[in-house]
């Protein structure tokens, strides 16, 4: 079997957490070479063959693992174990229009897939909760990362104050130009734009810092959140970036699975 070149965070040891690179698949072309994701335009045997391999990797059944279409909106999915009793078509049309993910199962993993978005992972040690969410400039303006919080307190009684998240690889203030309708989003948004912007030729968004300050302003102790601090566009070479790479390109899959 292949094996998957994987980007691991040590967020807890009752959790796996990590990133796919774009190493140790059998994708092709711009999808080169490990895409799990179904809605890229992906052959679908290569697909199902990466798929495999990351499963086997971190110790899910691959049919364990959930998968979002995500559209840059709110919405979240719950996964119990119900879930998994549907049917594939089923359960490929309640994760259709999904930016999050939340559950309490066990050997499940759960993630989203990024190209220079945001993915955020979340862990409630008291009451064995997970989370993912996808934050591209849309959802961290629309505060995906807070709703996801409080789905999993409203689901699970999660306390902010001992959650811990994981903020993973995405593109960087110093690679992330926008036009000033985007700007204006955030602004409008109420964003502290002292603290996430910055103006160069144009303006510069700082997405990253944008999704913690959000966790912190829910109760998330700063030293609850961890970094991964890896620019997909500025490390285009291991992370899909679709400023990169235009169009035709795989995702990464950021996920988390409870042991």
């Amino acid at each position: 079997m292949i094996k998957p070149v994987l980007h691991y965070f040590n967020l807890a040891d009752e959790v796996v957490c990590f990133s796919t690179t774009r190493h140790g698949g059998v994708s092709k072309g711009k999808l080169a070479t490990l895409n799990i994701n179904p809605h890229r335009g992906d052959d679908p045997s290569a697909v199902a063959e990466n798929l495999q391999a990351v499963a086997a990797e971190i110790g899910v059944k691959a049919d364990k693992i959930v998968r979002l279409h995500q559209i840059h909106e709110t919405h979240c999915l719950t996964v119990t174990d119900d879930f998994f009793h549907l049917s594939a078509a089923e359960q490929y049309e309640r994760e259709e229009g999904k930016d999050a993910v939340v559950t309490d199962c066990r050997n499940v993993c759960i993630g989203v897939h990024t190209a220079d978005c945001v993915p955020i992972l979340f862990y409630d040690p008291v009451h064995s909760a997970i989370g993912a969410a996808h934050a591209g400039w849309r959802g961290t303006v629309q505060r995906i990362a807070q709703h996801t919080l409080r789905k999993m307190t409203e689901l699970y009684g999660t306390n902010p104050k001992e959650l811990k998240a994981v903020v993973g690889p995405c593109i960087s203030l110093k690679n992330f130009e926008v036009g000033q309708e985007v700007y204006d989003a955030f602004s409008e948004a109420g964003f502290p734009m002292e603290r996430i912007a910055r103006m160069y030729e144009k303006w510069h968004i700082d997405l990253p810092l944008c999704n913690q300050l959000q966790l912190e302003e829910l109760g998330v102790p700063t030293a609850n959140i961890l970094q991964a601090a890896i620019c997909t566009y500025d490390n285009a070479s291991e992370f899909f970036s679709a400023r990169i790479l235009k169009e035709g390109f795989g995702t990464i899959y950021t996920g988390i699975a409870l042991r």
